[in-house]
Protein backbone atom coordinates (compact mmCIF):
# COMPACT_ATOMS: atom_id res chain seq x y z
CA UNK A 1 0.00 0.00 0.00
CA UNK A 2 1.72 3.29 -1.18
CA UNK A 3 1.50 6.00 1.33
CA UNK A 4 2.69 8.55 -0.68
CA UNK A 5 1.84 10.69 -3.63
CA UNK A 6 2.38 9.34 -7.16
CA UNK A 7 1.06 11.66 -9.68
CA UNK A 8 1.91 9.14 -12.99
CA UNK A 9 -0.05 6.22 -10.83
CA UNK A 10 -2.39 4.29 -12.71
CA UNK A 11 -4.62 4.31 -9.37
CA UNK A 12 -5.48 7.18 -7.10
CA UNK A 13 -7.54 7.54 -4.27
CA UNK A 14 -8.99 11.48 -3.97
CA UNK A 15 -9.56 12.82 -0.43
CA UNK A 16 -10.52 16.23 1.09
CA UNK A 17 -7.81 15.99 3.91
CA UNK A 18 -4.69 14.26 5.94
CA UNK A 19 -7.36 12.78 8.17
CA UNK A 20 -8.76 10.93 5.41
CA UNK A 21 -5.39 9.79 4.02
CA UNK A 22 -4.32 8.90 7.48
CA UNK A 23 -7.15 7.12 8.37
CA UNK A 24 -7.66 5.11 5.04
CA UNK A 25 -3.81 4.36 5.24
CA UNK A 26 -4.29 2.37 8.36
CA UNK A 27 -7.66 0.85 7.45
CA UNK A 28 -5.70 -0.98 4.43
CA UNK A 29 -2.89 -2.09 6.46
CA UNK A 30 -5.35 -4.18 9.09
CA UNK A 31 -7.09 -5.54 5.45
CA UNK A 32 -5.75 -8.74 3.63
CA UNK A 33 -5.17 -8.23 0.34
CA UNK A 34 -5.50 -4.55 -0.42
CA UNK A 35 -4.57 -3.63 -3.98
CA UNK A 36 -2.07 -0.90 -4.27
CA UNK A 37 -3.15 3.10 -5.13
CA UNK A 38 -2.09 5.87 -4.05
CA UNK A 39 -4.08 8.80 -1.79
CA UNK A 40 -3.87 11.96 -3.27
CA UNK A 41 -5.07 14.60 -0.19
CA UNK A 42 -6.81 17.62 -1.92
CA UNK A 43 -6.83 20.16 1.11
CA UNK A 44 -10.67 20.58 1.14
CA UNK A 45 -13.66 19.50 -0.81
CA UNK A 46 -13.36 22.45 -3.94
CA UNK A 47 -9.97 21.72 -4.70
CA UNK A 48 -11.02 17.92 -5.02
CA UNK A 49 -14.14 18.67 -6.81
CA UNK A 50 -12.23 20.80 -9.63
CA UNK A 51 -9.37 18.08 -9.29
CA UNK A 52 -11.64 15.24 -10.88
CA UNK A 53 -11.54 16.25 -14.27
CA UNK A 54 -7.87 16.38 -14.56
CA UNK A 55 -7.11 13.47 -12.55
CA UNK A 56 -9.66 11.19 -14.67
CA UNK A 57 -7.86 12.45 -18.14
CA UNK A 58 -4.40 11.20 -16.76
CA UNK A 59 -2.70 9.00 -19.21
CA UNK A 60 -2.73 5.59 -18.20
CA UNK A 61 -5.10 5.52 -15.26
CA UNK A 62 -7.23 2.94 -14.73
CA UNK A 63 -8.86 3.88 -11.29
CA UNK A 64 -10.10 6.52 -9.66
CA UNK A 65 -11.83 6.82 -6.33
CA UNK A 66 -13.56 9.87 -4.78
CA UNK A 67 -13.88 10.09 -0.99
CA UNK A 68 -15.68 12.96 0.66
CA UNK A 69 -17.94 13.89 3.55
CA UNK A 70 -21.59 13.60 2.67
CA UNK A 71 -21.79 16.47 5.56
CA UNK A 72 -25.50 17.69 6.43
CA UNK A 73 -26.96 17.31 3.04
CA UNK A 74 -25.96 14.19 1.17
CA UNK A 75 -28.10 14.94 -1.41
CA UNK A 76 -26.43 18.10 -2.65
CA UNK A 77 -22.81 16.44 -1.53
CA UNK A 78 -24.51 14.03 -4.02
CA UNK A 79 -25.31 16.50 -6.81
CA UNK A 80 -21.91 18.80 -6.78
CA UNK A 81 -20.17 15.56 -7.62
CA UNK A 82 -22.46 14.72 -10.31
CA UNK A 83 -22.07 17.58 -12.04
CA UNK A 84 -18.68 17.46 -12.61
CA UNK A 85 -19.40 14.00 -13.90
CA UNK A 86 -22.04 15.45 -16.22
CA UNK A 87 -19.17 18.01 -17.77
CA UNK A 88 -17.47 15.21 -18.79
CA UNK A 89 -20.25 13.32 -20.73
CA UNK A 90 -20.33 10.83 -17.80
CA UNK A 91 -23.38 10.07 -15.98
CA UNK A 92 -23.72 8.80 -12.23
CA UNK A 93 -26.52 7.34 -10.76
CA UNK A 94 -29.41 9.53 -9.26
CA UNK A 95 -28.40 8.20 -5.72
CA UNK A 96 -24.84 6.91 -4.12
CA UNK A 97 -24.77 2.56 -3.90
CA UNK A 98 -25.13 2.06 -0.32
CA UNK A 99 -21.74 -0.31 -0.89
CA UNK A 100 -20.00 2.53 -2.61
CA UNK A 101 -20.54 3.32 -6.17
CA UNK A 102 -18.54 2.44 -8.62
CA UNK A 103 -18.77 3.06 -12.86
CA UNK A 104 -17.94 0.37 -14.45
CA UNK A 105 -19.99 1.24 -17.84
CA UNK A 106 -17.90 3.58 -18.57
CA UNK A 107 -16.07 4.53 -22.62
CA UNK A 108 -12.96 2.46 -23.35
CA UNK A 109 -11.11 5.40 -22.70
CA UNK A 110 -12.23 6.52 -19.42
CA UNK A 111 -10.87 5.02 -16.11
CA UNK A 112 -13.00 3.03 -13.54
CA UNK A 113 -14.54 5.55 -10.86
CA UNK A 114 -15.06 4.83 -7.44
CA UNK A 115 -17.31 7.39 -5.12
CA UNK A 116 -17.73 7.08 -1.06
CA UNK A 117 -19.37 9.08 0.88
CA UNK A 118 -18.56 9.57 4.47
CA UNK A 119 -19.85 7.42 6.65
CA UNK A 120 -21.82 5.49 4.56
CA UNK A 121 -23.21 6.42 1.37
CA UNK A 122 -26.80 7.27 2.87
CA UNK A 123 -26.49 8.77 6.36
CA UNK A 124 -25.32 12.78 6.86
CA UNK A 125 -22.28 13.03 8.22
CA UNK A 126 -18.08 12.83 8.28
CA UNK A 127 -15.18 10.76 8.34
CA UNK A 128 -15.43 11.16 12.59
CA UNK A 129 -19.30 9.34 11.70
CA UNK A 130 -17.50 6.33 10.07
CA UNK A 131 -14.73 6.33 13.05
CA UNK A 132 -17.49 6.25 15.82
CA UNK A 133 -19.00 3.01 14.26
CA UNK A 134 -15.23 1.41 15.02
CA UNK A 135 -15.13 2.13 18.44
CA UNK A 136 -16.40 -1.10 20.32
CA UNK A 137 -19.56 -1.78 21.70
CA UNK A 138 -18.65 -1.63 24.99
CA UNK A 139 -16.11 0.63 25.46
CA UNK A 140 -16.51 2.23 28.59
CA UNK A 141 -15.08 5.68 27.88
CA UNK A 142 -17.08 6.54 24.73
CA UNK A 143 -20.59 6.90 26.36
CA UNK A 144 -18.21 9.36 29.11
CA UNK A 145 -16.69 11.15 26.03
CA UNK A 146 -20.00 11.89 24.29
CA UNK A 147 -21.34 13.11 27.63
CA UNK A 148 -18.07 15.67 28.68
CA UNK A 149 -19.00 17.02 24.55
CA UNK A 150 -23.21 17.13 25.04
CA UNK A 151 -22.60 19.18 28.51
CA UNK A 152 -20.50 22.00 27.65
CA UNK A 153 -23.22 24.78 27.53
CA UNK A 154 -23.01 26.06 23.51
CA UNK A 155 -21.80 29.43 24.59
CA UNK A 156 -18.77 27.78 25.94
CA UNK A 157 -18.00 25.40 22.90
CA UNK A 158 -14.91 26.24 21.04
CA UNK A 159 -15.76 23.95 18.03
CA UNK A 160 -18.23 25.01 15.19
CA UNK A 161 -21.86 24.23 14.97
CA UNK A 162 -22.51 20.43 13.67
CA UNK A 163 -19.21 19.24 15.03
CA UNK A 164 -20.05 17.51 17.85
CA UNK A 165 -18.81 14.01 16.30
CA UNK A 166 -15.88 15.21 15.74
CA UNK A 167 -15.37 17.24 19.04
CA UNK A 168 -16.28 13.63 20.26
CA UNK A 169 -13.89 11.48 18.98
CA UNK A 170 -11.18 13.82 19.72
CA UNK A 171 -12.49 13.69 23.33
CA UNK A 172 -11.77 10.04 23.41
CA UNK A 173 -8.83 9.64 21.47
CA UNK A 174 -7.21 12.21 24.52
CA UNK A 175 -8.06 8.99 27.07
CA UNK A 176 -5.96 6.68 24.79
CA UNK A 177 -2.40 5.26 25.76
CA UNK A 178 -0.79 7.32 23.17
CA UNK A 179 -3.63 10.29 22.30
CA UNK A 180 -3.34 10.96 18.69
CA UNK A 181 -5.14 10.87 15.20
CA UNK A 182 -7.66 8.35 14.52
CA UNK A 183 -5.53 6.74 11.98
CA UNK A 184 -2.97 5.93 15.02
CA UNK A 185 -5.87 4.25 17.20
CA UNK A 186 -6.87 2.07 13.88
CA UNK A 187 -3.15 0.51 14.42
CA UNK A 188 -3.55 0.26 18.04
CA UNK A 189 -6.04 -1.90 17.43
CA UNK A 190 -8.31 -0.04 19.90
CA UNK A 191 -10.96 0.55 16.79
CA UNK A 192 -12.19 -2.18 15.20
CA UNK A 193 -11.16 -2.61 11.75
CA UNK A 194 -13.45 -5.43 11.38
CA UNK A 195 -16.81 -4.30 11.75
CA UNK A 196 -19.40 -4.45 9.26
CA UNK A 197 -19.09 -0.23 7.77
CA UNK A 198 -15.17 -0.67 8.07
CA UNK A 199 -15.21 -3.80 6.01
CA UNK A 200 -17.85 -2.56 3.25
CA UNK A 201 -15.70 0.48 2.92
CA UNK A 202 -12.35 -1.56 2.72
CA UNK A 203 -14.77 -4.16 0.50
CA UNK A 204 -15.20 -0.86 -2.12
CA UNK A 205 -11.52 -0.36 -1.99
CA UNK A 206 -10.75 -3.76 -3.21
CA UNK A 207 -13.76 -3.58 -5.97
CA UNK A 208 -12.78 -0.49 -7.31
CA UNK A 209 -8.70 -0.80 -7.06
CA UNK A 210 -8.20 -4.89 -7.98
Amino acid sequence: MADRELPSSDRVLLVEGQDDKHVVLHLCRRSESMPTFCISDKDGIARLLDSISPEIKVSGRKSVGILVDANDEPENRWKAIRSRFQQLDLHLPEEPEPNGTILSAVPPAVPRIGIWLWPDNQCPGELEDFVKSMIPSKDPVWPRSEEYIDRIPEPDRKFLPGKEMKAKIYAWLATTKTPGRMGTAIKAKMLDADGPLALKFTDWLRRLFT
